[in-house]
Formats: structure tokens, C-alpha cells, sequence
């Protein structure tokens, strides 16, 4: 996490080495109870130390150890006395530090690795003996620091974790924070309540309070405005926001003409309903459309959907200029529910590569009026849906399957035009329609339907030949939006939504199945 989310409460504090899941291993800290903060691995001890931690988690990397200009650790961080687990790269950077060995074998393991425990250890507590774990690694610790115990090992690894209870530091070379790593969590919690003594103590209400407190201190008296999509991201964070400045907020809506069916009036009737916030609808559809003209490539799309989303808030803070001004406040703040993931894959963390620019961050126009204030910046979807609860908000919008915010936009492979919509719009009714009928809707992440605009397929149709495009579906299921692997959908729901889209939605003639995992692939095709 960054400093935006900090709490009163003393941190665990995550070093990144510039691993896209240094903020996984945040995440799985919160759940163990305890509050987590990420910071980079350039940080001083003494800027470490001024945080007053109580316990710290080396992640992993992409880089090797001996390479030059690989990551490294103020050294003095190790004399902290703080209590240290290295994780992949973390844990070779510890080994290293403290007089072991790194090197390259040329073995390299990556997946699931049979790991055997040799060495009992408050660390591995309570586990089996022989236990599945996921590896990701060229290197290895050849040979553990004086002093530290060999805890575990694999085929290919003689030292696969170590431990030196007397100065509390620990290390793993496998990934405790993945779900395939089958005993991962209770490495983590063996570290944080074990061997760290840290209390479970932390949770969403925590959240809720001290963001509260900082939203008041960022926007005082001033206006605010906030992009309310009709998501659980922009609903919950247009809920904290309007929790901690009440009618300084009024909450927008753009139909960028993107949305999906009966989207709008969820917004309008739903959400406000069930919050009293103050909404306005703002009508872009032919700006948004204009712009979008002639473009299909996806970076692009996205940039340009971001642009125009700022381009509207900056016409309603106009439209809102003369009321301000009668309060004597300006509208100096724009409400934005951006999540964690959508940063990492703007390439926001430490070291971490742009996957794709979402409209939100990497989409943003450099000539921003506005000051933004993302209260949901640092947390995943599974958080950010609890805290919506704790706010009160109904089920049915908390529980709702997550929604890009550039819309269906990006689920047009191709350029965008209100004919193209129009047919996505009726295949993704239909998707939608028969999981909900199928009581599949808690069951999937979220099911993404893509048109292929530029492919066309031969097809037979009323005895005719057809030259139709192909509609992809992509069932996911994933907790944090990191990872996901594709739902396997029982059959006769598969072919009742083919049937349907290919009899009911014109210019269709084929539906397929995506069924990748992410990774490689990301859940949106753009």
C-alpha cells in the first residue's frame, strides 16, 4: 500500500523489487489480520525505520542477485531487529546480505514443485512434511548464512528455505503468496503471528475510518465531483467519499454510449436511491462516438475514452461554476474508483511492466484540472466489495461482476461505431441473461463478450451462405484480478447462449470459447 492508505496501526512493510505481486503479498498480509504497506526497494533503513514497522516481507523480482543494476537493500535493514522474510528474490537479496551464496545452476524451476520440509521451524509449523509449492526461478541460495538453519528443500534446490529463530529472519524461495503454493497463506501467517507475534487486528473498517479522515483533510471545504460509472469501484469510492464530505459532492454520470442494457438506469435509479448522493447524467454519446472514429488500435481507444472522460467533467464543473461560486467553494477534486490492479498494469509499481494503459491512470490527459482522489487506489476487488458493504450499500451493486471502465469500447476488437455497439449490446444481454438464469452469476469473476469486428466468418443461415462476424465469450474466475483461470461453463448453458446470440443478434454467426489463463492472456482482449 502507499501512503495514502497508511493507518495509525504499525505496518508490515512490503519491499518491492518490482514484482507485479509485491501488492499479492500485501493483500495476503491484510487477510491474515495485520496491515501492510508497500515501499520500494530504494528506501533507506533509516526511512524503513522511521515508519516503525513490525515486521517486513522482501518480495520477489525479475532480476538476478550478482547482475549489475539488479535491485538491491540498504544493507542496514537487516540490523533493524525487525522481523524478515524474504520471498523469491527476497530471499536470495537476504542470502546474499548476510554472507550465503547465490547461484546460477542453470536448473531453473517454475510452477509446481515438490518441496520437502528437513527441519522443523516456527516458520513451517503445522505443515506436512512433503507439500506442493509454486516456484519461479533461475538462481537459487546454493548455500544459507552462518547461523541460519535449512528448513526445507526440492529436487533442484538444497536450500529451499531457511531460518534464524534468534534473530527472527526467515525466507522462502518458492511463492507463499499464490493460491498454488498449497500451504502459501500458512507460511505467511506462521511469520506475521508466530514468529513476528503480530495480532490479527486489521480490517476493511479500518479502511473506512482512516480514509474518511484523510479524504476531509484533502478536500476541506471545497467541491468535489466524482465519476460515478455505475461499477462497484466508482459506487464504492463515491460512497467514502460522500460518507466524509456529505453535499460538497455531486456525483456524474457519462453515457459515453459504451454501456451495456438498462446500465443508465441502475445508475439513475438504483444508486441513488439507495445512497441520497446527488447525481447528474451527462448525455456524450456523439462526443464519445466522434472521437472513437477510425481508431482500432486498443492503447489508443483507451487514451482517447480517458480524454473524453476528463473533457466531460471539465464541461459539467462549468455547467457548476455558478453555484460554486455562490458557495464561495471551488470544484477542485475528481473522484476516481481506481483499484490497484489498474495501476500495476500501467506499469504504477515499482519496476513493473505496462501491461496496458487503463483510462484511469496511464489514459489520463497530462492537462488535468483536476486534483484526484482515489481512496480505493491500493485495494483489490474482494476489498473494495467488503467496504462497500460495510458502507451499506446494497448487494446488488457490491456484488455486481466487475465492468472495464472504458466500457464496451474495449470489447470491440476493431474500430467503434453505434452499429457495432448495438450488436454487442444485444449478444452481451443474452450472455448475461441465461447465467443469471443458470444461477452461474457467483460462480465466475466476470464473463467479458467480444466482438470481432474486423473477422468475418463463413456461416449457414436460412439456408443461405452468411458472412457474419464471430462473438467470444470469456467465463473467468479469479480473487484479485492478477491471476484468473477460464470457468469451465456447463455445456448446455454454452449452447444455449450460442443459440440464442446467433438466432436473436444480427450480422453473428459463430460463438467461441476463450479458454486462456491469465496469465498469458489478460481478461480483456484490449
Amino acid at each position: 500500500m502507499t501512503e495514502q492508505n497508511s493507518t495509525s496501526q504499525r505496518p508490515v512493510l512490503v519491499v518491492d523489487f518490482g514484482a507485479q505481486y509485491a501488492q499479492l503479498i500485501a493483500r495476503r498480509v491484510r487477510e491474515a489480520g495485520v496491515y501492510s504497506e508497500i515501499v520500494p526497494h530504494t528506501a533507506t533503513a533509516a526511512e524503513i525505520a522511521a515508519k516503525e514497522p513490525v515486521g517486513i516481507i522482501l518480495s520477489g523480482g525479475p532480476s538476478s542477485v550478482y547482475e549489475p543494476g539488479a535491485p538491491t537493500l540498504d544493507v542496514g535493514v537487516f540490523d533493524l531487529g525487525v522481523p524478515t522474510l524474504g520471498i523469491c528474490y527476497g530471499f536470495q537479496v537476504m542470502a546474499q546480505a548476510l554472507g550465503g551464496e547465490v547461484a546460477n545452476t542453470g536448473l531453473r524451476e517454475y510452477g509446481a514443485t515438490d518441496a520437502t520440509i528437513v527441519t522443523d521451524s516456527v516458520l513451517l509449523s503445522g505443515q506436512p512434511v512433503e507439500q506442493n509449492v509454486w516456484m519461479s526461478h533461475g538462481d537459487l541460495v546454493s548455500q544459507a548464512p552462518a547461523g541460519f538453519d535449512v528448513l526445507a528443500r526440492t529436487g533442484a534446490t538444497p536450500v529451499a528455505a531457511f531460518a534464524s529463530d534468534s534473530r527472527k529472519m526467515y525466507g522462502v524461495q518458492w511463492h507463499p503468496e499464490v493460491k498454488h503454493s498449497d500451504y502459501g497463506q500458512s507460511v505467511l501467517e506462521n511469520f506475521l503471528h508466530d514468529a513476528a507475534g503480530i495480532p490479527a487486528d486489521w480490517n476493511s473498517g479500518n479502511v473506512i475510518a482512516e480514509q474518511v479522515e484523510r479524504i476531509r483533510a484533502q478536500i476541506g471545504h471545497a467541491r468535489v465531483i466524482s465519476a460515478l460509472s455505475g461499477g462497484v469501484d466508482s459506487a464504492v469510492s463515491t460512497a467514502l467519499v460522500h460518507k466524509a464530505v456529505g453535499d460538497q459532492l455531486t456525483a456524474i454520470f457519462v453515457d459515453h454510449g459504451l454501456l451495456r442494457k438498462g446500465e443508465r438506469e441502475q445508475v439513475e435509479n438504483d444508486y441513488v436511491a439507495s445512497t441520497g448522493v446527488r447525481l447528474i447524467t451527462i448525455d456524450a454519446r456523439e462526443q464519445f462516438l466522434n472521437a472513437l472514429a477510425g481508431v482500432s488500435d486498443p492503447e489508443q481507444k483507451r487514451k482517447i475514452i480517458g480524454r473524453e472522460f476528463i473533457r466531460s467533467f471539465e464541461a459539467a464543473e462549468r455547467d457548476l461554476v455558478a453555484e460554486a461560486k455562490a458557495d464561495g467553494e471551488p470544484i477542485r477534486f475528481l473522484v476516481q474508483g481506481t483499484l490497484y490492479p489498474d495501476v500495476v498494469e500501467s506499469g504504477g509499481g515499482t519496476g513493473a511492466a505496462n501491461i496496458k494503459s487503463h483510462h484511469n491512470v496511464g489514459g489520463l490527459p497530462e492537462d488535468l484540472q483536476f486534483e484526484l482522489v482515489e481512496p480505493l487506489r491500493t485495494l483489490f476487488k474482494d476489498e473494495v466489495r467488503q467496504i462497500g458493504r460495510d458502507l451499506g450499500l446494497p448487494e446488488a451493486i457490491v456484488g455486481r461482476q466487475p465492468f472495464p471502465g472504458p466500457g464496451l469500447g474495449i470489447r470491440i476488437v476493431g474500430e467503434v461505431t453505434a452499429d457495432r455497439l448495438e450488436i454487442l449490446r444485444d449478444a452481451d444481454a443474452i450472455a448475461r441473461a441465461e447465467l443469471s438464469a443458470a444461477g452461474l452469476d457467483n460462480e465466475i469473476w466476470q464473463c467479458p463478450v467480444v466482438l470481432l469486428a474486423d473477422v468475418r466468418s463463413v456461416g449457414v443461415q436460412g439456408d443461405g451462405r452468411t458472412y457474419g462476424h464471430p462473438i467470444v465469450l470469456r467465463p473467468v474466475s479469479s480473487e484479485d484480478a492478477m491471476t484468473a483461470d477460464w470457468t469451465r461453463l456447463p455445456y448446455d448453458v454454452l449452447s444455449k447462449i450460442s443459440n440464442r446470440i446467433t438466432n436473436e443478434v444480427r450480422d453473428i454467426n459463430r460463438v467461441v470459447l476463450d479458454v486462456t489463463s491469465k496469465p498469458p492472456g489478460t481478461i480483456e482482449w484490449e
